[in-house]
C-alpha cells in the first residue's frame, strides 16, 4: 500500500493533482478541499490510499491521515465505492460524517450526490459503531499532530536564533499551543510566522 506521497506539485486539475516523486509524476485524485491546500511548484505531502481494480490502479490523496482512514472505512459499507467515499469527504469533514452517522442524520448524508434515503440508512446501519465518535477522533488527531507538528521545531529554532534560551522557547511554545490546536481542529495547518509572532509577544509580557 502507498500510504503517502511527498514531492513537488507539478499539475492541479479539478479532480486531482500530479505530485513528482523521484522524477515520476504521480496522479492523485483529491477532494476540492485537499486541492485548495496545494500550490503549483511547491512541495506537498498527501496521505494516500491505493484502490486496486482489475483494470486500474487509482491513488486517492488527502490532506490528513484521518481523512484517509475515514475514506477507507466508508468503503466497507455496501454500495460505497472510492468515488462515492471521496464525494462524501468533499461535502463533509471526517468529524461531520462521524456526527451524521452517529446521530443517524440522513438529511446530512443525502446532501452527498449519489446518496439517497435508502443508501443513507444503510450507511448509518453499517458504520454507526465503526467510524468512532467525533470527540475521540479529534483528540487522537490533535495528540498526534502535537507530537509530530513541524511548527514546533521551526518556532523553537526561530526563538533560539533570536537569542532566547531553549527553556524560554519551550515556554513560549506552550503558550501558543492552544492557537495551533485551534487551527488543527479547524482542519488548517498552523502558520509558523503567526505562531512565532505570538510566541514573541508571550515572552515580551512576562
Amino acid at each position: 500500500m502507498i500510504a503517502s506521497v511527498a514531492g513537488k506539485v507539478t499539475a492541479i486539475a479539478p479532480d486531482g493533482a500530479v505530485i513528482e516523486v523521484g522524477g515520476i509524476g504521480i496522479l492523485v485524485h483529491c477532494t476540492p478541499g485537499t486541492l485548495a491546500t496545494l500550490r503549483m511548484g511547491e512541495d506537498a505531502r498527501l496521505a494516500t490510499s491505493l484502490v486496486v481494480r482489475e483494470e486500474s490502479l487509482t491513488l486517492y490523496g488527502f490532506a490528513t491521515d484521518d481523512e484517509r482512514v475515514v475514506f477507507e472505512m466508508l468503503q466497507t459499507a455496501s454500495g460505497v465505492g472510492p468515488k462515492l467515499a471521496l464525494a462524501m469527504l468533499a461535502v463533509h469533514t471526517p468529524n461531520a460524517l462521524r456526527t451524521a452517522v452517529a446521530a443517524a442524520d440522513l438529511k446530512a448524508l443525502t446532501q452527498v450526490p449519489g446518496i439517497g434515503q435508502k443508501g443513507a440508512q444503510r450507511i448509518v446501519l453499517e458504520l454507526k459503531d465503526r467510524l468512532g465518535t467525533p470527540e475521540a477522533a479529534l483528540d487522537a488527531a490533535l495528540n498526534g499532530a502535537r507530537r509530530t507538528a513541524p511548527w514546533r521545531d521551526q518556532v523553537h529554532s526561530g526563538l533560539v536564533g533570536l537569542g532566547y534560551s531553549s527553556k524560554d522557547a519551550d515556554q513560549a511554545i506552550a503558550a501558543v499551543e492552544p492557537d495551533a490546536d485551534a487551527e488543527l481542529a479547524a482542519g488548517r495547518q498552523p502558520q509558523v510566522a503567526a505562531l512565532l509572532k505570538a510566541a514573541l509577544r508571550s515572552l515580551s509580557i512576562r
